[in-house]
């Protein structure tokens, strides 16, 4: 880095104008995201996914945000409301929320490219040096500082935010940037059977993050082209990299801890990637460090009372071990060993609650016993309900069981409506 004073990093930032791109459903966690976005499920018993890149961005320095939504975003719209709406404009710091509006056509978002171009008119209103584009819906600290500099040092009219990978474990799972030893850009495949791998590091390849940096003109040019272009799918990915690395100088950046340690990044788009990765937040040392006050995950919660464990009979012991409970949440006379509990969540008596990621406002009734499952937000277990110890069973009752035996519970598939209908108020 040519310069890693202070200074340099928040000019940069000052005139950057970032962009998350929300508005994924997230079809592979199934009834998990039938009524929200994917970056407005819950994460890691406070937050949801969408703080993640909106705390790395404040963190950062970049004040000037705006956020793209489409599907089903009312929760997660709230959530910006109520948690990221005290930015002030007069003070040159905002947080937008951008929904599809049909500005400039007929249709809805077609890609990740077309959601930015039709809402070029008010990127253009931010006068900004440079646009970052990022992912709505991985969890990761990073300081976005670092990456802004490397685009300058470079003289790079794009910059792609990458992870190094083993070659085995992106085969056939994300885009794949092959690069020069000077980290330029030379070809992009998309899930390729046999990646590239990065020169000197034979086992290693470099994934795509979808987070990007580019020149603001150039970007509008680009996006321009290829809105006029026949066949193009409107995707960064897909159409706009492959179609400038050719002419243009387009370079990596390999993503970088903050602690410059271990890199934590997860992509939750599956039932099993997502309960593991909560599961991450119960150990003693969590890979990913939630209570870093020099980092903090920024997000809405309610005024809640502190977590409360009654009861210390023979047989009727409210504890938690190795777990994670959150505000408001009772733990009446039952066990939870390595568990998580975001807020509200009630567990009564004589119960056993092991490897399960519980959402708000779950209550569990008496002499339940309950292993590897997530609990969507608001059901209430029946007494003595038995999941996760027979996955026919768990299936005949028409919960969902994963590839991994993770067991997904729905107020639907209990039966359960709220407030006269089957729609969760989430």
């Amino acid at each position: 880095m040519a310069d890693n004073s202070s200074r340099y990093i928040s000019n940069l930032t000052r005139d950057t104008y970032a962009l998350i791109l929300a508005g994924g459903r997230g079809s592979r966690l199934h009834e998990l995201t039938t009524w929200r976005a994917k970056p407005a499920l819950y994460f890691g018993g406070k937050f949801r996914i969408i703080d993640f890149p909106l705390s790395n961005c404040i963190n950062s320095g970049i004040r000037r945000i705006g956020v793209i939504t489409q599907y089903k975003s009312h929760s997660l719209i709230r959530h910006l409301v109520r948690g990221w709406g005290h930015f002030k404009k007069e003070l040159g710091e905002s947080v937008e929320i951008l929904p599809a509006s049909q500005r400039f056509s007929e249709n809805w978002y077609e890609g990740t490219a077309d959601a930015v171009f039709q809402n070029i008119d008010i990127i253009r209103e931010e006068l900004p040096k440079y646009v970052m584009i990022l992912s709505g819906d991985h969890i990761y600290r990073m300081d976005y500082g670092d990456l802004l500099a490397r685009h300058v040092e470079t003289g790079a009219k794009m910059t792609v935010c990458c992870m190094k990978v083993p070659l085995q474990e992106a085969a056939g799972a994300f885009g794949v940037m092959s690069v020069d030893e000077d980290l330029r850009i030379k070809g992009f495949t998309e899930k390729p059977e046999s990646p590239d791998p990065v020169p000197g590091e034979p086992d290693m390849c470099l994934a795509s993050m979808g987070n990007y940096v580019f020149e603001t003109e150039f970007l509008f040019e680009q996006l321009r082209r290829d809105a006029e272009t026949s066949g193009s799918e409107r995707d960064f990915g897909k159409d706009i990299i492959p179609s400038i690395i050719q002419d243009h100088d387009v370079y990596a950046y390999p993503f970088q801890s903050n602690d410059n340690e271990h890199v934590y990044w997860r992509d939750v788009g599956t039932l099993d990637s997502f309960w593991e990765a909560n599961m991450e937040m119960v150990a003693p040392v969590p890979a990913l460090n939630l209570y870093d006050r020099k980092w903090p995950i920024w997000t809405y919660q309610e005024q809640l009372p502190p977590a409360k464990f009654v009861w210390e009979d023979q047989d009727r012991r409210g504890e938690a071990i190795n777990s994670v409970v959150s505000g408001g949440c009772i733990i009446s006379g039952s066990t939870l060993r390595r568990s998580l509990c975001f807020s509200n969540v009630r567990v009564h008596s004589y119960g056993l609650i092991e490897e399960a990621v519980l959402l708000p406002d779950v209550e569990i009734k008496r002499h339940c016993r309950l292993r590897k499952v997530i609990i969507d937000r608001g059901c209430v277990i029946p007494e003595g309900m038995v999941i996760g110890y027979d996955h026919d069973e768990d299936r005949r009752r028409g919960f969902r069981v994963s590839p991994k035996g993770v067991v997904l519970v729905t107020r639907e598939m209990l039966g359960q409506p709220v407030g006269g209908a089957m729609i969760p108020q989430d």
